[in-house]
């Protein structure tokens, strides 16, 4: 009896020790895949709409796009939300087109309602994990690739960012695109 709580303090030391190390080899391979992504296409999809509609993420091409994958209960999505409208508003004469992919497991029906509440101006997809799984894996949400009108990713973003933030990487797709273009 006086080895169980022995083996049970080297079992709980093992375990933790599992998890430091693979929690520091996730954070080490996520960055990596975001910086192969950086200059290549943007992988290409079809995802319904929530009207119902087959889109592809090339229907896009010749546009700037902001693509967002967000869940309805993602608090820092939910924060970011106003500001992809108010940016859409702003940027769409220039050629944005920001495009939100929802990753969660709630029905067309309960996020088409929670994108109405937010006043949602731009088109919502349901996400797939094999999508999410094209772009690195969505591990954490919300996460934003910045595309350039040829379709190339310029830049990718975890988590909440500032506005401003955000607004900066919008204006050098849109930038970047116009120099491509000349």
């Amino acid at each position: 009896m006086k080895r169980d709580p022995f083996i049970i303090v080297i079992v709980a030391v093992v375990i933790a020790l599992m998890l430091v190390v693979g929690l520091r080899m996730a954070r080490r391979t996520q960055p990596a895949a975001a910086v192969q992504m950086k200059g290549e296409m943007a992988p290409d999809f079809a995802l319904q709409s929530l009207d119902g509609k087959t889109v592809h993420l090339s229907d896009f091409r010749g546009k700037a796009v902001l693509l967002n994958f967000w869940a309805t209960w993602c608090a820092p999505c939910k924060l970011e939300m106003p500001w992809f409208v108010e940016l859409q508003k702003q940027y769409g004469p220039e050629g944005l087109q920001i495009v939100g992919v929802a990753m969660d497991d709630a029905s067309p029906k309960d996020i088409a309602a929670f994108a109405k509440d937010m006043g949602v101006n731009y088109p919502v997809l349901i996400g797939k994990e094999a999508v999410g799984d094209a772009y690195g894996g969505v591990q954490f949400l919300p996460e934003s690739f910045y595309i350039n009108r040829n379709g190339k990713v310029l830049d990718k973003a975890f988590g909440l960012k500032g506005r401003g933030e955000i607004e900066d990487g919008i204006k050098k797709i849109i930038a970047s695109t116009a120099v491509a273009q000349k």
